[in-house]
């Protein structure tokens, strides 16, 4: 894998490494993250290169580093070409990226959520939360519920189902399964447009709604 950039505008580079993982979330680096990792050197002005493989296909665009001194130390992310092709055709077609929003606050699985909210699935993404009159609500989602699919799509975990929801087409009508107690269920969500942030008035902690 080969990673191209300008850094500390000294002029063109090229270095190269391996790809390390894929599907790297929850690094805190975006509310949506779906990151190749490589330990290609990645260095300050690399952001918005290329990362290609050794046939030249690209396959990411180098975003960020994982970095105590400020240059690499061998730990670089990459958003995938999948993902930044969709963010290119929204913008072509649209003027702006659309990302699917279904009003809901969720949570991974614990065994003190499980035990608050009587939860009995082994798997998927609890809803702690739902926004009065989102689509979520409208679609009779509850506080409570375990989403285990989106779209005929398993749910693992929050990171997996803010991607999965923000890949919706805002309008379009879409399955959801969900596990009530002891019940299985399932309801058709209709999602909307994603909100714009609102910096001044998010909670301490950042966190956005879903």
């Amino acid at each position: 894998m080969l990673a191209i950039g300008n850094p500390f505008g000294v002029g063109q580079t090229v270095t190269s490494g391996i790809v390390s993982a894929l599907g790297r979330n929850q690094l805190g680096i975006n509310t949506f993250e779906n990151f190749i990792q490589t330990d290609a050197a990645i260095n300050p002005g690399n952001s918005g290169g290329a990362l290609v493989d050794v046939n030249g296909n690209l396959m990411g665009i180098n975003t960020a580093i994982y970095s105590r001194s400020g240059g690499s130390m061998g730990i670089g992310f990459a958003i995938p070409v999948s993902t930044a092709k969709l963010v290119l055709e929204g913008i072509v077609k649209d003027g702006v990226v659309t990302r699917g929003w279904i009003g809901v606050e969720p949570a991974d699985l614990s065994p003190e959520l499980m035990e608050t909210f009587g939860v009995r699935a082994g798997k998927g993404v609890l809803i702690t939360g739902v926004l009065q009159n989102g689509p979520a609500a409208q679609a009779g989602v509850r506080p409570g519920d375990v989403v285990v699919q989106v779209g005929g799509n398993d749910v693992g975990n929050v990171s997996e189902l803010l991607s999965m929801v923000a890949a919706l087409k805002p309008g379009a009508a879409t399955p959801f399964k969900l596990q009530r107690r002891d019940d299985a269920m399932e309801v058709t969500v209709t999602p909307g447009k994603r909100p714009k942030p609102r910096p001044q008035q998010q909670s301490p902690q950042g966190l956005p709604q879903r």
